[in-house]
């Protein structure tokens, strides 16, 4: 199975729990494929952060692959 995340926006909250969601996918643990595609804004996720969010930590946790 594919399954494919699109991110389009440059606010902390959502490109964090996209991540996330992308990082504790069951599709992973199964061998699946899973990818995030950064569109738009989202192209600025290594840019975009809060203490509350910590965008850099989902980003590097994602063993799939991520087209920006």
């Amino acid at each position: 199975m594919n399954i494919l995340f699109i991110v389009n926006t440059d606010d902390a909250e959502t490109v964090y729990n996209a991540m996330r969601l992308a990082n504790t996918n069951i599709a992973v643990e199964k061998g699946d494929e899973v990818n995030v595609f950064m569109l738009g804004k989202g192209v600025l996720f290594e840019q975009v952060s809060s203490e509350q969010f910590n965008v850099k930590e989902q980003v590097d946790k994602f063993k799939g692959n991520m087209y920006v």
